[in-house]
């Protein structure tokens, strides 16, 4: 039970970061389903950076650099441009597992190395504590910095002036406008913010799950992170919970497959995905999404 609950929490890590990126967007009032190519996007410049330089900070810095580069884009054209936000996030997607994969074919001709990985992190005296003390306390950075943005998000939200002009935003832009707020400003670094911790989410998956980077290898998990910001109820801790139900049900599903079944491996490989239909059909009519929620915004006028 240990080593699942363990895997659960690793597992759950990137979903999580990418899931309080894009619940902080989501609050400013835009929808960016483009998720799934800045988590790619940021898997291979982690595992392109760390493999030339032998960093592996580097490489999270690049993997937060360029899902930032799409993130601006996406700013442009949806938020300043009043583009289609979910035409905008699918072309990201399609840019980035194509421009990916073309990158990969050019700068790795003979074979892609092994990335360095970021070592697991045990803390002294907690991580030999009985039961908790391997699920908890020796874990990947990854994790416990996830964590930690998880307890930030919470905090910003609920007790500072800037996560009170967030959620106004998000709930009433015409509203937070009038009383002198920059709307647009607002969520273009709302996406910024979104597409780094997108990026480092994508970072875990070369940096600490396989330390290699293959053609799409995010494999729906950007999709799945918009699945826990809704199955989360836009709130931190209904993130943190929902991340780590969907990192249980990917640990659950590996440990079935290892112990060997008469089941065909193809249904291991959908039943997360199967698990995020069930959740969405469950939970999608009983939240409540911030009210602006996927409206362009323009100031009457000029644009905002």
């Amino acid at each position: 039970m240990e080593a699942l609950l363990e895997a659960a929490l690793r597992l759950a890590a990137p979903l999580l970061l990418a899931a309080l990126g894009e619940l902080v967007v989501e609050r400013a009032g835009v929808v960016n389903i483009g998720v799934e190519g800045m988590m790619l996007a940021g898997a291979f410049a982690a595992f392109a950076v760390a493999a030339a330089t032998g960093s592996p900070a580097l490489g999270v810095g690049a993997a937060a650099a360029a899902a930032v580069a799409l993130g601006a884009v996406f700013a442009a054209a949806a938020v300043l441009g009043r583009a289609d936000q979910i035409v905008v996030g699918t072309a990201l997607n399609l840019l980035a597992l194509g421009a990916t994969g073309l990158a990969l074919r050019a700068l790795f001709e003979g074979g892609a190395p092994t990335a360095p990985g970021v070592a697991d992190v045990a803390l002294p005296g907690l991580a030999a504590l009985p039961g908790v003390g391997p699920v908890l306390f020796r874990q990947s950075p990854f994790a416990y910095a996830a964590l930690a943005l998880c307890a930030g998000v919470a905090l910003a939200l609920a007790r500072t002036r800037a996560g009170l002009v967030l959620r106004a935003v998000g709930e009433a832009a015409r509203a937070a406008d009038a009383e002198g707020v920059r709307v647009a400003a607002v969520r273009v670094a709302a996406v910024l913010f979104g597409a780094a911790a997108a990026g480092v989410a994508g970072s875990v998956l070369t940096l600490s799950q396989t330390h290699v980077f293959t053609e799409g290898m995010t494999a729906g998990r950007g999709f799945i992170a918009l699945a826990v910001v809704v199955f989360g109820r836009w709130r931190p801790l209904g993130v943190l919970g929902a991340a780590l139900f969907f990192g249980l049900a990917s640990a659950l599903q590996f440990r079935l497959q290892a112990r060997g079944s008469d089941v065909p491996y193809p249904v291991f490989l959908m039943f997360p995905y199967a698990v995020t239909l069930a959740v969405l059909a469950f939970a999608a009519g009983r939240a409540q999404a911030p009210g602006d929620l996927g409206r362009p915004y323009a100031r009457e006028g000029k644009a905002g």
